[in-house]
């Protein structure tokens, strides 16, 4: 997207998940901030008060969202706050994507978010590892696995499991990872097998992550949170696929 014309769009398609924080603001912890619509620029910076729960942090991230697609950007400085110590609010696994990073899509600050990026959301030992640190050492109340639109990883596995054409060097471990998605995705059909398999690994990844001996008791008793999403990157705007908190 060419960043000289994202302003206007923004602000064409602003609120887009201010509502859903609205709608959460009953749920979410008494230390979550208010939605963002009534946040103007002028208000200063983000709130620093950590979510302690999944729907307050949650909530956080869509109204950072928000702030994004309307341009309304806070851009929170926190390096002096968590220069001795983190206790990030949320997890984010996303694509190495260069036009996909959580911290701004979301308008967060340092400290706020634990960040891995594998191609195409792919998953192995390493990255799972990578997911649990933060809810299980920290108590990291929420988990987001972020696919996104017209993904390159997701499309260069399609076509080397769809041609049979092996990818080079460790990027064939990415084509294996992939591989569970693209099966969903020539089982399902449609128009556009990309945007299919992108969002069908989000849900396998999410499922995973849910299901794991570590976070599945967390997830299970409500202190964790596990969301499928996707970024649309004509819109700026975040869709939730599955496992909002309520």
């Amino acid at each position: 997207m060419d960043r000289g014309e994202r302003p206007d769009r923004r602000t064409l398609l602003a609120g887009g998940l201010a509502g859903a924080a609205v709608m959460l603001a009953g749920c979410s912890s008494s230390r979550a901030v208010p939605a963002a619509a009534s946040r103007s620029p002028e208000q200063g910076p983000a709130p620093t008060t950590r979510p302690t729960t999944p729907a307050a942090a949650f909530a956080r991230l869509v109204e950072g969202n928000a702030r994004w697609v309307s341009g309304h950007l806070q851009h929170p400085d926190r390096r002096q706050l968590v220069a001795q110590q983190q206790e990030p609010f949320g997890s984010i696994l996303s694509c190495i994507d260069s036009r996909v990073p959580p911290e701004l899509l979301f308008d967060t600050g340092l400290g706020d978010l634990y960040v891995m990026r594998t191609g195409g959301t792919a998953v192995g030992p390493i990255v799972t590892g990578s997911v649990e640190y933060g809810p299980m050492t920290s108590s990291t109340p929420l988990v987001v696995v972020l696919g996104h639109q017209r993904c390159g990883a997701i499309k260069a596995a399609y076509g080397a499991l769809r041609d049979r054409k092996p990818l080079p060097g460790n990027l064939q471990a990415i084509v294996r990872a992939l591989r569970p998605a693209y099966e969903q995705t020539v089982r399902k059909g449609g128009t556009d097998p990309v945007e299919t398999m992108a969002r069908a690994q989000v849900g396998l990844a999410a499922r995973a992550l849910r299901s794991n001996p570590g976070l599945a008791p967390l997830v299970s008793k409500g202190a964790l949170a596990v969301v499928g999403a996707y970024y649309s990157l004509d819109t700026g705007k975040v869709e939730v696929l599955d496992g909002a908190p309520s």
